[in-house]
């Protein structure tokens, strides 16, 4: 792990859900298909800023997702309104745990 690796987790987080933002509403409300383009663009953006994390991939991939999950429902507070429940608060709790057990715990070589 580097002082880079949370900031890396939050813009590859937001390279995938502003990208599949962008994607979903171009095909889910209308909105223009420039839109798409430009969300498939920032996707794949995504699949770069993934790879400077000096994890390997799995380690990596497994962190990021429970990343995704919590600014997944961030994203939906602040872009579409709907105010995390306590439930959804507990489960990012619990996934954040395991991130923070699964990336940054020392490893014996």
């Amino acid at each position: 792990m580097t002082s880079l690796s949370i900031p890396l987790f939050v813009l590859a987080g937001l390279c995938e859900i502003g990208g599949g933002y962008l994607v979903w509403l171009w095909l889910k409300e209308g909105k223009s298909p420039l839109l798409g383009v430009l969300g498939v663009i920032i996707l794949a953006g995504y699949g770069v800023v993934a790879t400077w994390q000096p994890a390997g991939f799995g380690r990596t991939y497994a962190t990021y997702g429970g990343v995704f999950v919590i600014m997944s429902i961030l994203w939906g507070w602040w872009v579409d309104g709907l105010r995390p429940d306590v439930y959804d608060v507990v489960g990012s709790v619990i996934v954040l745990v395991g991130v923070a057990i699964i990336f940054f715990t020392p490893r014996v070589s």
